[in-house]
């Protein structure tokens, strides 16, 4: 097995761990930590075919990628934060009477 094939048999892992926990746990930081898990496991999968290629695209895409995702970190964690303090669970079914 030589490199590339390692590190997309690793993203596919990172991306399977996150979906995983993504549906399994019930526990929306460790939901939220997941979905990082799979975006991580997005761009390396992106970094490894750029390099393969030779191409600086898919590292541009990383970087939007890095962007968008700290964007979302910085709107879901006082979203999470104000949920918190008003149900003082983490529980995302107690959540479930937001639902349009």
């Amino acid at each position: 097995m030589d490199k590339v094939q390692m590190l997309q048999v690793l993203a596919g892992s990172l991306f399977a761990l996150g979906l995983t926990g993504v549906i399994i746990r019930r526990n929306v930081l460790v939901m939220l930590m997941c979905m990082e898990l799979m975006l991580n496991g997005v761009n390396l999968s992106l970094v490894t075919f750029a390099h393969t290629l030779g191409s600086a695209v898919g590292a541009v895409l990383v970087f939007l990628i890095f962007v968008v995702a700290a964007a979302e970190i910085a709107i879901a964690i006082p979203v999470v934060l104000l949920l918190v303090r008003r149900k003082r669970t983490l529980d995302i079914e107690s959540y479930s009477d937001l639902k349009g």
